[in-house]
């Protein structure tokens, strides 16, 4: 394979990786599949799971990626799929409500509204994008070997495949992150707290119902999404529940790992999303209440065999997100609490900038992808960091169970002035990151937006685009001024 100069390209002439291989068939590497198809970049999508995955419960999506989708159109779509979120009610267990937080007014200074929707709901969304025979299901990537040309990675099932580029989307529990850290401990080079383990963490089950009665749930029709969270007052125990759109309900309950054994948080730290619930735990948790005369347990009874999951949700951002030609995003780079549904938003983020770094490359010598990775983690790596410490007093002010975290709670419902959390929403919606070699979205909203780092090939089009279309209008300018005057005769 060839490597380019970067000295020797103009900036049109800017060399995309011949092919990505992305490990990780989740919201992050079908996000990403969709941004390399419209750069005009070969890939190919490895799935471990034999079939499609719809686990999981609600999504948050907000003015921090949204723009993107008003880019690729996929915008309306998403509109007509989801509910808009209007306020939280926190409750406690007896269901008073003890604090609320509203959005309603929150469009006309950010632009978009919170739209809530189920994981499976995008992901179907984003898969139905990729063309077909992109995505291979049943491939559970064993091992990865790169040089200066290449890297290749070997499936289970004794399949090879090569690229240029290698991209752990392959979730928490990443087999791509783990052999790249294998390798870089061999070489001395993996920083000490990059194989620590962090002992804080939370325990999930959730899901998302089928489409109900709108009799029983008259709120399930409502375009503006209920999102009640309530605490237990004598249990560990916080649970939620959020109508989603197409008369679904998702619903979380989660136990703080301060509550689990030793031996039982190691096992679930270790563990992957699993459908493998128990009906005594499942019997635990029926009789949680939720407004209007029902259970948890209802809401699990309405939910499809196989598709109420477990997750354990830890918080630690890695310093090591790439080596050689493999790069990570999403959780296989930093595994974030989940808060409200959010924790999606960073690994779209994580797919749309490395898009814009891929689009750049000069070549593809290790060199400048080595340059292309490192752009990506500094644009990254500052919003990675302040959504997880973000995401940790979310965590605590919703699920924190010990002495101190329900003493935190209630002088942050009680003390804290709503003027004070709406400027902290401010700041979070001021960074929303566009596709770089695309069209952008014009502001919405009046509130203040951070400023992006531009692509210099797809700025380099538009000037060469600008100065072709004047040539042309200064060639046709004279013609058409000469031109002989035509009377009709009537």
């Amino acid at each position: 394979m060839a490597s380019h100069s970067a000295s020797t390209n103009t900036q049109t002439d800017m060399v995309p990786p011949s092919k990505v291989l992305i490990v990780g068939a989740g919201i992050g590497g079908l996000f990403l599949a969709l941004l390399l198809d419209k750069a005009g970049i070969d890939y190919e999508i490895y799935e471990r799971s034999p079939e499609s995955q719809t686990l999981g419960s609600v999504l948050s999506l907000n003015v921090n990626i949204l723009p993107a989708f008003e880019q690729i159109g996929l915008y309306e779509e998403l509109l007509a799929l989801s509910a808009r979120t209007d306020a939280l009610r926190f409750m406690y267990d007896d269901l008073r409500t003890v604090a609320s937080l509203s959005l309603e007014n929150l469009k006309e200074e950010v632009g978009y509204d919170c739209l809530l929707l189920s994981r499976s709901m995008l992901y179907q969304l984003l898969k139905s994008k990729v063309p077909t025979g992109k995505i291979h299901f049943g491939k559970k990537v064993v091992s990865s070997e790169q040089n200066n040309e290449e890297v290749t990675i070997m499936c289970e099932d004794g399949t090879r495949y090569c690229g240029s580029i290698l991209v752990g989307a392959d979730g928490i529990n990443s087999g791509v992150r783990k052999q790249m850290y294998s390798q870089l401990k061999k070489e001395n080079k993996l920083p000490s707290t990059d194989s620590e383990e962090q002992d804080k963490g939370y325990v999930c089950l959730m899901g998302t119902t089928s489409p109900l009665d709108a009799e029983e749930y008259p709120f399930v029709e409502s375009k503006n999404a209920v999102y009640n969270h309530i605490v237990g007052g004598g249990s560990n125990f916080s649970w939620s529940e959020f109508n989603v759109g197409e008369k679904r309900v998702c619903w979380i309950v989660v136990l703080q790992q301060t509550s689990l054994s030793p031996a039982e948080a190691k096992r679930l730290r270790n563990s992957e999303w699993s459908t493998n619930v128990s009906e005594e735990t499942l019997d635990v948790i029926k009789n949680l209440r939720v407004p209007g005369g029902r259970s948890i347990g209802d809401l699990v009874v309405s939910t499809p065999d196989g598709e109420v999951c477990r997750v354990f949700l830890e918080d630690q951002v890695y310093e090591t997100w790439y080596h050689g030609r493999t790069v990570l995003i999403g959780d296989a780079a930093h595994k974030l609490l989940s808060s409200a549904g959010q924790g999606a938003v960073t690994a779209l983020q994580d797919a749309l900038i490395l898009a814009n770094c891929l689009y750049d490359l000069s070549s593809q010598s290790p060199e400048s992808i080595q340059n292309a990775f490192q752009s990506y983690k500094t644009q990254r790596i500052p919003h990675v960091k302040e959504e997880g410490a973000a995401n940790r007093t979310n965590a605590l002010f919703l699920h924190g169970q010990t002495l101190w975290e329900r003493t935190v709670r209630y002088l942050a419902i009680h003390l804290v002035p709503q003027s004070v959390k709406h400027s902290f929403i401010l700041k979070g919606a001021s960074y929303r990151p566009q596709i770089a070699f695309l069209p952008q979205t014009p502001k919405r909203g009046s509130g203040h937006v951070l400023p992006q780092q531009p692509s210099k090939r797809y700025e380099a089009q538009q000037q060469k685009t600008k100065y072709s279309d004047a040539a042309i209008a200064a060639t046709i300018a004279p013609e058409a001024e000469h031109a002989p005057t035509v009377t009709a005769v009537v």
